[in-house]
Formats: structure tokens, sequence, C-alpha cells
């Protein structure tokens, strides 16, 4: 008996506990009603809160991606300062959305009311309240009064607090853009401001107007789960700082020349486009924004299909077209291929026709490799190519939404233009104001040094010894 016990005891991870989680789940459904709130009502409110959970999570792991992908792209001697940047970044845009960010894109959305003698609202910004949380109803019902279970099932489809959950991933996503593109010679600090702003008031604005039921979504513009609302936002905010940081000390050479910055670990990039193709799932999966039914669970199949085949054919498409736009087979461009595949199927993954998806990718991958190019010629240095995938595959996935999601090409150029204004008009603004201020560039002997050593005195690879480039004198 104990060797058939001991033999059990090593299966017990798939076996008794998948068992136990299944006669659970029977518990649940067959146990009585509680306080006459229907078993199907509560099922669904359960279904569509653990939907929120697993697909916000899915999108934190995003996180993750988008380090390995900067580090594996910058050089050696800056890839401690990308790690610092990125779980920095993701902490500050998940306390700035909690303070006052959710409220902005949410609450009171189109009531109107006075600040300062002012008439806002009006569609266009949520409330400035601060702090966010959970209704009183669920307090209670956490607290031990299960007679409240109703009235929270009543109250709304799913806990008020995993929707804040979902939401605020999407921010720190937003974040994440704007790091990448200004890798290797922004400041900590000055970064760690901008991302605050951007967490706490640029990007809750944008999405006040669309998806908090404001302006913009009273005209009909549709971006399903955020070409444009998170990753042009995004890409915007990182054109900005682009245009006020400056290249890189030698990327482009006085004789018109532009240095050639590969990645210096190609694996560590690959692994983090599969982490964020993998994450993409919980993106756009998620954005169903329910899990409660039939229809649902179809939806969101289709949803998961479209941004797998879009990715797909971003990466041969950007292959295909690499040699003939940048003079050789580029792996780099069929990574960010497949990322301008995901940003563009973003905003109509919903759409059945599997066929479009495919199309739809391909042509973002295209823009994306064209807009590597067309960026070395207006001697904007982005290091990872974080513009071309996110801001011009963003443009093109919310317009291309009226070929076959059904929206109308006005009213997705209004938004596009509308949001485009204003995130790069708020962010320029912003770059500008640290920069007269804090300053916005490390050092040159910093630069040259590397910012692990620079600015956190902590080596990604001790091991190595990393000597000046002469470059960098230019």
């Amino acid at each position: 008996m104990r060797t058939i016990m001991n033999a059990l005891s090593y299966r017990r991870p798939p076996v008794i506990l998948a068992v136990t989680g299944l006669a659970a789940l029977g518990l649940f459904l067959a146990r009585p009603v509680i306080a006459h709130a229907s078993g199907h009502e509560e099922t669904v409110f359960v279904l569509n809160t653990f939907s929120f959970l697993i697909w916000g999570a899915l999108v934190m792991w995003m996180c993750a991606g988008f380090t390995m992908l900067e580090s594996g792209s910058v050089r050696t001697k800056n890839a401690s300062m990308i790690c610092m940047k990125n779980i920095g970044l993701y902490s500050i845009a998940g306390l700035a959305y909690f303070f006052i960010g959710y409220n902005l894109m949410y609450v009171d959305v189109g009531g109107g009311y006075s600040l300062f003698g002012f008439e806002i609202g009006n569609n266009l910004v949520g409330s400035f309240k601060i702090l966010y949380g959970p209704t009183a109803n669920e307090i209670a019902l956490v607290g031990g009064n299960d007679k409240l279970a109703a009235e929270v099932v009543t109250d709304g489809s799913y806990s008020t607090m995993s929707d804040w959950f979902f939401q605020m991933v999407f921010v720190a996503t937003a974040a994440s853009i704007v790091s990448g593109a200004l890798a290797e010679r922004v400041k900590l600090w000055s970064f760690f401001l901008f991302t605050l702003a951007l967490a706490g008031v640029i990007y809750p604005i944008v999405g006040a107007w669309t998806w908090g039921g404001g302006w913009l979504t009273e005209l009909g513009f549709s971006d399903f789960a955020g070409s444009t609302i998170v990753h042009s936002t995004g890409g915007w905010a990182a054109l900005a700082g682009m245009m006020v940081v400056g290249p890189r000390l030698g990327k482009f050479r006085r004789d018109g020349g532009v240095k050639t910055t590969p990645p210096s670990n190609i694996l560590i990039v690959t692994l983090g486009v599969f982490i964020l193709w993998f994450g993409w799932f919980g993106f756009n999966g998620g954005s169903q924004l329910a899990l409660g039914s039939a229809a649902d669970a179809v939806a969101m199949s289709h949803v998961m299909v479209n941004t797998n085949l879009a990715a797909a054919a971003g990466v041969m498409a950007a292959l295909a077209v690499s040699r003939p736009i940048l003079g050789r087979m580029d792996l780099f461009a069929g990574l960010n291929g497949a990322i301008a595949g995901l940003v563009s199927i973003t905003a109509g993954p919903d759409s059945v026709d599997h066929y479009w998806a495919i199309i739809i990718g391909a042509v973002g991958a295209v823009i994306c490799t064209a807009g590597l190019k067309l960026l070395e010629k207006l001697k904007l240095d982005d290091v990872v190519g974080a513009v071309p995938a996110h801001l011009f595959a963003g443009i093109w996935g919310t317009l291309a939404v009226s070929i076959n999601a059904g929206g109308n090409i006005l009213h997705q150029l209004i938004g596009v233009v509308a949001i485009g204004v204003f995130a790069f008009g708020a962010s320029w603004l912003l770059w500008r104001a640290l920069d007269m201020t804090l300053g916005v560039r490390v050092s040159h002997q910093v630069e040259r040094l590397g910012q692990d050593s620079g600015e956190l005195g902590i080596e990604a690879y001790p091991e190595f010894v990393l000597m000046p480039d002469d470059d960098d004198e230019e």
C-alpha cells in the first residue's frame, strides 16, 4: 500500500489535481442558489471575471517579452538598464492607473462637471477622482456576507477590480513601446517621469475618447483591442521622444552614412518576440470582454486564430521584402514583421474572414519593414523598430477595419488623426519640458561607457571587457 501511495503522490499534479478541480467545478455549478442569484448569472459572472484575470496575467507577461526584445537589441553595455526601465515602467503604470488613470478613462465620461470654473466632461475625459476600488457590495461579500452575492452579480457581469487589472496591463504595453525606441541614451528618471504622465493622463484621455464611451466612440470609431488606442499612442509618444532626445552617438555619420547596430543577442530578441506573440492571445482574446456564452467562446476563438494568422503572415512578408528594401535577408526585420502583423490585426481581429487577417498582417509587415528604412533616411534613431512596428502598422490596422470589419473609413481616419495629434503633441511638450529642466539625455561619457556602468553601477555581462567605439566620437 505504501508503494502505491508513493506512486500516486508523484502523479498528484497531473491526475489528482485535475480530478479535484473538475469535482470542485461540478459542486460549484450544482450548489444551491444563494440570495436569489440564478446559477446561470453567477456562473457567467465567475467566467467573465476569470477571463479578465487570466488574460490580464498573459498580457502582463508581455512585459517580459519587451524586456527580452529590448535587452537583446541593445549593446551589452546597456542591457541592465533595459531591465531596470521595464520593471520600473510596469510598476509606475500600475500605480498611476490606480491613483488616477482609470478614473480619467472610465468614470463619469460624458457626464460633464466643473473644474476651476470651467465646464469639462462632454465625452472628453472621465473623473479626476483619486484612487479606485471595489464596490461596497463586493467588499462585504469578501468579508463573509454571502447574502450579497445576488447584489454583486446584479451590479455587473464581472468583478470590478478584474476589469481594472485587465485595463491596467494595456497601459504598461504602451509605455514599453517608448522604452525600446529611446534605449541607450535616455535618462532613467526622466523616462520614469514621462511614463508616469503617459500612464496617468495621456493614455487614459485617449481611452476616454474611445473605450470609455467618449466622442470618438459616439462618432463611430472602432478599435477592438487597441491598434491605435494602445500601440499608436505608444508609438506617437516614442516618436516625440526620439525627436527631442536625438540619435545615439555615431549612429548617423557626417558623410551621410548610417552605422549598423545589429542586436547584441538575437537569441534573446527571438525569445522576446515569441513571448509577445504568446501574450498577444490574451491581449486580443481577452478584449472580447466576456466568456459567459457560447457566442463569446466562438468569437474569442476567431479572434485568437486571426491573431495567429496575422503574425505568421507578417513574418513571411517581412522576410520576403527585406532583401529589396534593406539589401539583405534580415532576421530582425522578420521578427519585427511578426509584431507588425500582430499590431495590424489588433484593431479588427473579431472579423470572421480569416484570409483577411493574413492580408492585413502581411501588409502591416511590409509597411513596418519600409518604415525601418524610412527612419534611417529621416535620421531618426529607433533602436528596436518600435515606431514602424507599433505606430505605422497601428495606423494601417485601424484603417483596415473599414475593409472587412464594418468600420467607416472617414470615422477611422478622424480617430487616427485626433489621437495622433493629441498623443504626439502632449508627449512632445512633456519631453521638451523634461529636457529643459532635468535633461532627458545622458552625458556623452555615460553613453560611451554604457548606462549599466555609468548610471547603475552593474553590468549585465561583467566578464566582458567593453571598449569605447571610435564611431561614438562623431
